[in-house]
């Protein structure tokens, strides 16, 4: 009889029970073939054989290493040996599934999926996201503050072909012109006061990834010119530098004002400013497409909930008007701060009034009177398809959620109310039988 392989699989997942038994039958069917593993050395005894021999098990070795083998084993095989090998050969795949998973995980915010967006301008956004990722081109990405331009932007970088690639971001706002260009373009040793080591700079050290230029209608105008440079050449040269480096990076800018105007004032290249023309998007204010809050209040309770270790179930329907009826001047990130301070301090399980801190608007006047709708134009104006929107969900509040009367109270079709209803989400906050909450699930 030949000796047993005793495999000890405490502590292996169930995948790796399955190979290490694997390969303890394996074991077994080696120490049966011994007389033949000894035929076999008493052959490589002899060196006109041998020479032959070795080189087919070099060849065979490189060849399998080359094709992704984790260990070449060679016969005949130690028992100990094998089994410690394939415990290497698991936990090598299990840090390879973990780290896989870990870069999904940390690829998923950025992803278009995580981006809420349900209203019709939100839709082409997500669409043209889409489409520009892939492309190896500049992209510009206007709108208001707390609109989310960063995160269409790690988007466009998660669905590129460089998402495996590194992905920075600076917010050119924050730095004085001499530190900003050091930082997007490095510097050598000695360079100026202070340069003890040479140093390279953002653009360098993203070669093959995405650089994210935040607000860069605030980007002086003597790093402009070599930015432009570099958007030409896609060369860089060193503060204190002679020579020129190749780099491959992909460039998005963000800002919140009006270019144009930048221009006319002087205060931006018009050249540079072509250069990210050829791509535009355009993100709209969360006052101009409020048929989103419901939605983005949903995800944020959820986000916090977990932060916080709390169980909030959603809004109640005063508290969702109110926050419907806001001009959320902040936008997105003013909405992420009302309800994660909301879902701090609620009592309930259900966000009320009194739970949203809203400057200018106080809890008890969140209402209204009822059939009043109050449009505010001191805060950048509003849209009419804002009015409209709030036209429809006072309409169908008043009428129980019911289209019909609601059609009646707007002098309109039936197919005309029931349209915009659905347009602008608002059938879901009334057609609910009642309920007078909004649950997340």
């Amino acid at each position: 009889s030949h000796p047993r392989a005793v495999v000890d699989t405490s502590g292996l997942s169930p995948k790796a029970t399955e190979l290490a038994n694997l390969l303890s039958e394996t074991i077994r069917d080696l120490f049966a073939s011994q007389r033949n593993l000894a035929f076999k050395r008493e052959r490589l005894t002899n060196p006109v054989v041998q020479r032959p021999d070795l080189r087919r098990r070099i060849e065979s070795a490189v060849g399998a290493i080359k094709k992704g083998a984790f260990e070449y084993l060679t016969k005949p095989v130690e028992q100990e040996k094998l089994i410690m090998t394939a415990r290497r050969a698991c936990d090598r795949l299990a840090l390879v599934r973990e780290n896989d998973r870990l870069r999904r995980q940390l690829l998923r915010p950025f992803a278009v999926d995580g981006i809420i967006g349900r209203h019709p301008r939100m839709i082409k956004v997500l669409e043209f996201v889409k489409l520009v990722g892939p492309l190896n081109m500049t992209v510009l990405i206007t709108g208001e503050t707390g609109t989310g331009k960063d995160l269409v932007a790690r988007a466009i970088h998660a669905g590129s072909p460089r998402r495996a690639h590194a992905f920075q971001a600076v917010n050119c706002a924050s730095m004085p012109e001499a530190l900003l260009e050091s930082e997007l373009f490095g510097y050598e040793k000695g360079a100026f006061t202070g340069a003890f080591a040479q140093r390279q700079g953002l653009i360098e050290s993203c070669h093959g990834g995405t650089l994210f230029l935040d607000e860069i209608g605030e980007l002086p105008v003597g790093p402009q010119a070599k930015l432009l440079r570099f958007l030409e050449d896609k060369r860089i040269r060193r503060i204190g530098g002679k020579d020129e480096i190749s780099i491959d990076v992909r460039l998005i800018a963000a800002t919140n004002r009006k270019l144009d105007e930048e221009i006319r004032k002087g205060r931006f290249r018009e050249d540079l400013f072509y250069r990210f023309r050829g791509f535009v998007v355009e993100l709209p204010p969360l006052r101009e497409r409020a048929s989103d809050i419901y939605p983005l209040a949903d995800a944020f309770i959820e986000k916090y909930n977990l932060t916080f270790n709390r169980s909030v179930r959603g809004v109640s329907r005063e508290a969702l008007k109110m926050l419907m009826d806001y001009s959320w001047p902040g936008n997105v990130r003013q909405l992420d701060a009302v309800i994660e301070k909301a879902v701090l301090v609620a009592a309930g399980q259900v966000l009320t009034p009194e739970d949203l801190d809203l400057p200018g608007m106080p809890a008890a006047e969140a209402g209204g009177s009822r059939g009043t709708i109050h449009v505010d134009l001191s805060q950048g104006g509003c849209s009419l398809e804002e009015i409209e929107r709030r036209v429809i969900d006072e309409a169908m509040e008043i009428s129980g959620g019911s289209i019909a009367e609601a059609a009646k109270l707007l002098r309109t079709t039936y197919r005309t109310v029931e349209y915009r209803a659905k347009k602008y989400a608002v059938s879901r906050a009334h057609q609910r039988n009642g309920e007078t909450d909004f649950p997340i699930r």
